[in-house]
């Protein structure tokens, strides 16, 4: 296995609602949910979905959770969060700040307000609509963000 993540899918709860989030609230552009045409049934999932390319060619999908569960084959369990976040590194501690509150202003939850940790990073984390946990840093040891 090549060292590599090429897709990261969020399962989430409303896929309009998930979408407006990402789109119109952080700013990331997609066209919108694709792949209606599949309609799915008891067994077999539907496919309708939302992709939005990330820079570095990753892509970030956005899929009912009923959709991804039977996708996966297994059961639909419980909505969990806080069991990993996702990182999104900005060029400077000012961007940490306006980056959460953009995030805020557009549902998300602040669950840490930004400041400096200990290791060097300065850092806050939000909730998304659907729970999914991200941390906004700025690490001055990272050349690129």
């Amino acid at each position: 296995m090549d060292p590599r993540i090429d897709v990261v899918t969020l399962a989430v709860a409303d896929l309009e609602r998930s979408l407006q989030f990402y789109r119109e609230g952080l700013g990331l552009e997609s066209s919108g949910v694709i792949a209606t045409e599949y309609v799915g049934d008891e067994v077999t999932p539907a496919g309708a979905i939302v992709l939005f390319e990330l820079q570095g060619g990753l892509i970030l999908a956005l899929y009912p959770r009923t959709e991804l569960a039977k996708d996966a084959g297994v059961p639909l369990g419980s909505a969990q969060s806080g069991e990993f976040s996702i990182g999104h590194a900005v060029p400077s501690r000012e961007d940490v700040d306006a980056v959460l509150a953009r995030a805020e202003a557009a549902g998300a939850t602040l669950t840490d307000r930004p400041h400096d940790r200990p290791w060097g990073i300065y850092s806050g984390y939000f909730r998304d609509p659907d729970g999914h946990l991200w941390e906004i840093l700025w690490n001055p040891r990272l050349r690129r963000a």
